[in-house]
């Protein structure tokens, strides 16, 4: 059986003053003693669309269909914190995205095609343009940890520049995942 290599396309985050903001949200949401599993910053991320299993062999196919969706390099504005699916059940912690959604929906949509055509579902949750960074593990101190993040409905991040598009390869591990780049598309000036 061929290799499965654990995959999604996304846009890194790597502005180190956004990454800063970002733990330091993470400190104050585990300052309410909830139970939290924290997105390292190195793996912070916009995902446009999470593949699953792929095999290598898809690896150049899906690469040839990012190649043909074009983008200029556009600014990613960063701002708020929320919530999936709701404060009464907080399963994902989020810093969400203002300026530069609507050019992340273009590619996206124009990118979806392409990829249903190399036999991949539609993604059955839609895309709603976030960045994950935490996932809670149980209820613990959930009442503390809603009124901390309506706290934070308006923090400001900051804005980045979303320049490259990667196929990425998510490795499990025990310690968190390990994410590593296969292939990329550069935004076209």
């Amino acid at each position: 059986m061929p290799e499965q290599i654990r995959s999604f396309i996304a846009f890194d985050i790597e502005d180190e003053m956004v990454l800063n903001n970002l733990t330091r949200v993470q400190d104050i949401l585990l300052k309410t003693g909830a139970d939290l599993k924290l997105v390292k910053p190195e793996n912070v991320h916009v995902t446009l669309r999470f593949l699953g299993n792929i095999t290598l062999t898809m690896v150049d196919l899906i690469h040839r269909e990012m190649e043909k969706v074009t983008f200029e390099p556009f600014d990613i504005e960063i701002k708020g914190v929320g919530v999936f699916p709701n404060l009464r059940r907080i399963n994902v912690i989020w810093a969400g995205i203002g300026r530069g959604a609507d050019e992340l929906r273009r590619i996206f949509n124009h990118l979806e095609p392409n990829l249903r055509r190399l036999g991949f579902q539609p993604d059955r949750k839609g895309f709603s343009p976030h960045l994950t960074i935490a996932r809670v593990r149980t209820g613990r101190r959930r009442d503390e940890l809603a009124r901390c993040i309506q706290g934070l409905a308006d923090f400001y991040f900051g804005v980045v520049r979303a320049e490259v598009l990667r196929l990425k390869r998510s490795t499990l591990t025990p310690k968190g995942p390990i994410y590593t780049t296969l292939r990329e598309v550069r935004g076209r000036v």
